[in-house]
């Protein structure tokens, strides 16, 4: 990584990004080897040129769409906010959301009224069963104190919606935070912020030190009985079911069957346990620690929560460490931003139908679509013709292929929020009762069939993923854009950048974890033992190529974090450039831009797509926790790892031989 990647900067950006962030070879910088350093060849000039801006952590192409995303998003919910009687129920409940929470006066004015009731119902609990209640009010409005709790498609029946139970989200970023000796820095400012927290609330210094201290001191005892990321991404064992009538025997929580009840779970045959020994646990430390305990954490659960969303001092406080000191942000964003990325996660569908009638032609659609079936028959075939599988494994593989579902731009049903009340002057109710909306939509639904027509993103994110269960691949109308998708741009550009996209999900159906799935969605072998061992043994080698990536002075890839998108990284640029060169067999365009082949293009998209700068506590944080490589090392190693690329990049006569450490290609 380049000292540009992780300064600190002072730029900040325009209220208004009024350029589409598409393709440009004034991002390049031809004075370096792209043998050398392709990052730099095809996102230098960018790179120097950009800074990370004050308001923000990271910059690239992703937050480039995600601004210019965002400025489509804002007239909407402007207009919507208007409070004229024609408005339809989506623009009324938007807008009021919108309204809420860009009344500033009347957040201001009400202070820390608005979590009163929640702090005296808390500040009345005694005994271990009124700590499990009040856990259960918490969780249903939304909140994730001590663990997760949620419905999904049973990973081992995927046409029923089955019931988990998974460890905490914790406070800070990770484990981690809480057990390395590279975060004491970051630990020591978290436990200063949780007493000026607790100040706020109205608390003593004395008082406010000291739960400062239990919240610090339990939050740590649930990290250590955490499973670390790499552990949490091995499906199977994360997946144990435990009888519905034995929870409060196998994990004695002290009121399993009236926390359920409240949350409107109904009886189901058993509960799917992430991690057992993380519940026993937290079980055990119920039994152990002082009630008054667990009623500074949930007291602090729920101050966190709504800190972001009430008067300027706390949300001021809750920004200086949860950003600045976390992120290296140095100021929040415009406010309208915040605000605008609240209501798109609350009810992003209802949005998200607005968006799409404005922003979202039939006919790009179709364009995706053909796209789509080009890079998916790149695939089939090469499923069809892969060497090292044997035939019983390929045709179970191919068996799951054919059931691939490919949805684009928005569902077809959005979602009904004619239940939940917004308030135009009440900006953390409203938060409160969409999250209580969603949890009763989940609750309601287990024991149920799957909605496979339910899409798990909305419309406007800039984003797409696979999903195992649904053996599906779907891609936001947001992420149909310059830098990945442009109507103006050669089919090089397109094929580099939404094609890897495509690619990326596609491949992710074959990944580490995405193979052990089979056509229905089940999680269940299938592999040939002898299969089995091949991948593992390509899978090892990105592990290893991927671990050998420095991005700073000590800071290195997570290999076995990042496997999954890494192999998926890889098979989208190698599917893609298949697909384009198919497509320009069949155009003959093979016309030179800016003095580039297609193939050139096609590789210097992919990167560009990536073009990034960060601040050195967020690519910290994310090289801690996130699956995907950095931004540099995905701009760079598939392309450099693929066959065509010594092609594409010629040397001259006479030049030192390439040295690659190239890999056996899974996909």
């Amino acid at each position: 990584m380049s000292a540009q990647e992780t300064r600190p900067t002072p730029a900040a950006p325009s209220d208004r990004i009024l350029q589409v962030p598409r393709f440009s070879v004034r991002y390049m910088d031809r004075s370096v080897d792209p043998h050398e350093d392709f990052y730099h060849y095809a996102d230098g000039t960018w790179v120097r040129e950009n800074p990370v801006p004050d308001d923000k952590s990271s910059w690239g192409g992703f937050e480039e769409l995600r601004e210019w995303n965002l400025q489509k998003v804002r007239d909407i919910l402007e207009r919507a906010a208007e409070p004229t009687p024609s408005r339809s129920p989506e623009e009324r409940l938007v807008g009021d959301f919108y309204a809420s929470g860009m009344d500033t006066s009347t957040i201001e004015a009400r202070g820390l009224t608005p979590l009163v009731p929640g702090l005296r119902r808390l500040e009345r609990v005694s005994t271990v069963p009124e700590v499990v209640q009040a856990l259960g009010e918490l969780h249903r409005i939304g909140l994730g104190p001590l663990f997760s709790i949620y419905s999904d498609s049973d990973k081992k029946d995927s046409a029923t919606y089955a019931l988990y139970l998974q460890q905490a989200e914790l406070s800070l970023p990770d484990r981690d935070y809480y057990l390395k000796d590279d975060f004491r820095a970051i630990r020591e400012s978290y436990q200063e912020h949780l007493t000026r927290m607790f100040q706020l609330l109205g608390d003593p210094l004395p008082s406010a030190e000291e739960s400062a201290s239990v919240v610090l001191e339990l939050e740590t005892e649930l990290a250590k009985a955490s499973r670390s990321r790499v552990e949490l991404r091995d499906e199977e064992k994360n997946y144990h079911r435990v009888p519905w009538n034995e929870l409060e025997s196998r994990f004695a929580l002290g009121g399993w069957e009236p926390y359920l009840k409240f949350l409107e779970f109904p009886p189901v045959p058993f509960v799917v346990v992430g991690q057992p020994e993380f519940f026993e646990s937290a079980a055990r430390a119920l039994s152990e620690h002082p009630v008054a305990h667990w009623r500074t954490y949930l007291r602090w659960s729920l101050l966190h929560s709504a800190a972001p969303y009430l008067s300027s001092v706390l949300e001021q406080e809750d920004f200086q460490f949860f950003h600045k000191t976390l992120l290296g942000q140095a100021v929040p964003e415009a406010r309208w931003k915040r605000v605008a990325s609240v209501v798109d996660r609350n009810v992003g569908e209802a949005l998200g139908k607005l968006y799409v009638d404005l922003h979202f032609p039939p006919e790009a659609r179709e364009r995706m679509r053909v796209l789509v079936e080009d890079i998916k028959t790149v695939f089939r075939e090469r499923l069809e013709s892969l060497p090292w599988m044997q035939p019983s494994t390929r045709e179970k593989a191919l068996a799951k292929f054919a059931r691939f579902v490919t949805k684009i731009g928005h569902p077809e049903r959005f979602r009904d929020y004619s239940s939940l009340r917004i308030d135009r002057t009440d900006f953390l109710g409203n938060l409160q009762r969409s999250g209580e909306f969603e949890m009763l939509r989940l609750s309601h639904r287990t024991g149920g069939p799957v909605d496979r027509s339910e899409w798990r993103m909305t419309p406007p994110t800039v984003n797409a993923y696979f999903s195992p269960t649904e053996n599906e691949i779907v891609f936001p109308a947001g992420i149909l854009q310059p830098p990945f998708f442009d109507a103006e741009a050669d089919d090089a550009v397109n094929y580099g950048g939404i094609g890897g996209v495509i690619g990326h999900e596609i491949t992710h159906g074959y990944d580490d974890q995405g193979r052990r799935y089979d056509r229905d969605g089940n999680l269940v072998d299938w592999w040939t033992p002898e299969d089995a061992r091949e991948f593992q043994s390509r899978a090892q080698e990105v592990v290893d190529l991927y671990s050998s990536q420095k991005v700073g002075p000590g800071l290195s890839v997570n290999g076995e974090l990042t496997l999954g998108e890494n192999i998926a990284d890889l098979g989208g640029v190698s599917l893609a450039f298949e697909a384009l060169q198919r497509r320009l067999a069949r155009t003959g365009d093979r016309a030179l831009r800016d003095g580039l082949t297609p193939e050139q293009r096609f590789y210097i998209s992919w990167a560009q797509v990536w073009r990034s700068n960060f601040r050195e506590p967020e690519i910290r944080r994310r090289l801690t926790i996130d699956p995907h490589s950095p931004a540099s090392v995905r701009a760079s190693v598939p392309p450099t790892q693929h066959v065509g690329f010594d092609r594409a990049f010629a040397r001259p006569a006479g030049s030192p031989p390439i040295e690659h450490r190239r890999m056996h290609p899974i996909w």
